[in-house]
């Protein structure tokens, strides 16, 4: 085989590969009463060590998973291909338990993946009929739910990330959910946005963010919180950002 045809395979199966972690994260996914929602997702490379997913369960739930790898490009990538195939086939089974849902995850990526090698994860239900989050946070940044009289709840309850030990007592945690409040989620590429001076943005830029066009659509709203960071970044951008949002009905 030549170097130019070595070359041209290398290329098609790096696309192919590009294209696979796009149609894993589409911007919406089923409708559900009670909740709309949205997310974006911008890499720094081709591929990327974030992931969101929107799955449909049944009795009127929405499971919303937002996860971030350790490492950079191909090595990250794999490793958040691993975890999102798990927590789709984990979800399937038992999607309504997030308990058990992150135990499996957890197990198979520890088994698959190399040493030293996790990920952070979120994994949230939302059950429409009661307006409850049941959830379990695997050592990502804790999501927030903003009020409507601007006060803050921090999603932080479930234990380590996924991969990191072999097994694992997640504890999940609930929140009860009103009319008006969002939901968001997001990984540190995000928060740790710097300005040419060094600062970082923070989660209390997010929140701004969020704040100032509370009252527009989620998908609007994502879009709003990239813009901002954008702008206190100056455009430049050393990690993979995610956010989801969605807002309570």
């Amino acid at each position: 085989m030549t170097t130019n045809a070595v070359v041209t395979d290398v290329s098609h199966d790096w696309a192919t590969a590009c294209d696979v972690q796009e149609r894993f994260m589409q911007s919406s996914g089923p409708p559900i009463d009670g909740l709309s929602y949205s997310a974006r997702c911008r890499q720094v490379r081709a591929l990327g060590g974030d992931c969101y997913d929107f799955l449909p369960l049944s009795h009127n739930r929405l499971a919303l998973a937002v996860g971030d790898a350790s490492g950079k490009s191909l090595a990250a990538a794999l490793m958040i291909s691993s975890v999102q195939s798990s927590l789709r086939t984990a979800a399937s089974f038992a999607g309504n338990d997030a308990v058990a849902v992150l135990r499996a995850v957890n197990s198979q990526v520890h088994a698959s993946s190399l040493a030293n090698r996790y990920a952070t994860l979120f994994y949230g239900v939302f059950e429409g009929t009661t307006r409850t989050l049941r959830y379990v946070n695997a050592g990502h940044n804790p999501p927030i739910v903003i009020r409507q009289d601007g006060s803050v709840i921090w999603l932080q309850t479930g234990g380590v990330p996924a991969g990191m030990f072999p097994s694992w007592d997640y504890e999940e945690g609930m929140v009860h959910l009103r009319p008006g409040d969002l939901i968001i989620a997001y990984t540190d590429g995000m928060t740790e946005a710097v300005n040419p001076a060094g600062e970082e943005w923070g989660v209390e830029g997010l929140r701004q963010a969020a704040d100032e066009c509370a009252a527009q659509r989620p998908d609007d709203i994502a879009c709003a919180i990239f813009t901002s960071m954008d702008e206190f970044s100056r455009g430049r951008q050393t990690d993979d950002a995610t956010v989801i949002v969605a807002r309570v009905k």
